[in-house]
C-alpha cells in the first residue's frame, strides 16, 4: 500500500473516530483492555441482535494506531454477523503475526500490514479486537 495513503487512512479515522462515545443502555455487552506498556486503554461496547453487530461503541484513551484501528474495526465489523467478524479479527491476527492471511478480507485494516516492524505497536493495532473478543464470549456464553 502506498505510505502516503496508509498515513492518510490512519490519521483520517485517528481524528474522526466512528461511533466513540459510550452510551448507557444495559442491552450492550462491553468489554475493556488496555496496554501495560503504553496509554492505551478502550472501553468497546456492542450491541448484538440475532448473530449480527447492530452498533458497536468505544471510548478512551489511546494512541493513533490503537484510535485508528478501532474506527477501522468499527466501521468493518457493522452489520456484520459475530462469525463475519471473528474471521476477520482470525485474518488481522494472522497478518499481524506475520503468518499466511488474505489481504482481500482485510479492507482498510491493511494499513497495518508493515506493523510487525514496530513489535511495541502490534498490541496497539489489535487492543480493539481484544475488547470484541471479549464481547464475543460474553455473547456466547449467554447463550444468544
Amino acid at each position: 500500500m502506498d505510505p502516503e495513503l496508509r498515513r492518510e487512512i490512519i490519521v483520517d479515522h485517528y481524528q474522526n473516530p466512528i461511533n466513540k462515545g459510550l452510551i448507557i443502555d444495559d442491552t450492550y455487552l462491553k468489554a475493556n483492555t488496555n496496554n501495560e506498556s503504553c496509554i492505551d486503554n478502550i472501553t468497546v461496547m456492542a450491541k448484538i441482535e440475532d448473530g449480527r453487530f447492530m452498533d458497536i461503541r468505544f471510548d478512551g484513551e489511546a494512541c493513533a494506531i490503537s484510535t485508528s484501528a478501532t474506527s477501522i474495526m468499527i466501521h468493518l465489523c457493522l452489520n456484520k454477523t459475530v462469525e463475519e467478524v471473528e474471521e476477520l479479527m482470525a485474518e488481522y491476527e494472522k497478518m499481524l503475526n506475520e503468518e499466511e492471511y488474505q489481504q482481500e478480507k482485510l479492507n482498510e485494516l491493511i494499513v497495518y500490514e508493515d506493523i510487525y516492524k514496530q513489535p511495541n505497536r502490534k498490541k496497539c493495532a489489535f487492543l480493539p479486537f481484544d475488547s470484541l473478543k471479549k464481547i464475543i464470549k460474553q455473547y456466547k456464553e449467554r447463550g444468544q
